[in-house]
């Protein structure tokens, strides 16, 4: 239901991302998900294409991202195509955000906890999504998603479902760049996706 009703904006994005550069549409990157099985995230591309990976976040004034991408990261329209996922069943619509694997290791060597996100499938939104920032810290994105995991209900889904519609409305909170001097405790990839 998500994708046909989105259809229209996925298509309109589709094409300014290819007239804008000429490249790839998609990006994809392997995320971990519900046991830590691995699955290929799929993404609007917002940032340039470069050779190899670049595993460096966002800074506030970035310059790999496109014109385009300045507008669908802002309103997370980037974010669209995960529906696939979901319908793949690769992820939900509510749970922990899927963290790349690189990200997945660290973590859990900081904190043992991390590892416990795990036990639920990934989400497209979520406690840390809704709540958090793109520049949260690990800890503190373990901490939503415990909140999340031990608080489950079907309740909270449909909540969490209807701030994520506000959050959208809001966006420069929510996704917030890191700073070009403080330290990137969330190393993203070569996209810099939002995890």
């Amino acid at each position: 239901l998500g994708l046909l009703v989105t259809s229209p904006i996925l298509l309109i994005t589709a094409a300014a991302i290819k007239l804008e550069d000429g490249g790839d549409v998609f990006y994809r990157q392997r995320r971990a998900t519900v046991a830590g099985r691995v699955f290929q995230i799929l993404k609007f591309r917002s940032m340039r294409q470069e050779v190899g990976d670049i595993h460096a976040s966002v800074t506030g004034d970035d310059d790999r991202i496109t014109r385009v991408g300045r507008v669908i990261r802002k309103f997370r329209i980037d974010e669209l195509p995960q529906l696939w996922n979901v319908l793949k069943g690769d992820m939900s619509i509510v749970g922990p955000r899927p963290e790349m694997l690189e990200n997945v290791e660290k973590y859990t060597e900081q904190l043992p906890q991390f590892a416990y996100r795990l036990r639920v499938k990934a989400g497209l939104t979520g406690f840390a999504q809704v709540y958090g920032r793109y520049n949260s810290t690990p800890k503190d994105k373990l901490i939503l998603d415990l909140l999340y995991i031990e608080n489950y209900s079907i309740w909270l889904d449909i909540k969490l479902i209807f701030r994520t519609f506000l959050v959208l409305l809001t966006p420069e909170k929510s996704t917030e760049a890191f700073s070009a001097e403080e330290p990137r405790e969330d190393q993203e990839d070569g996209e810099a996706a939002r995890s």
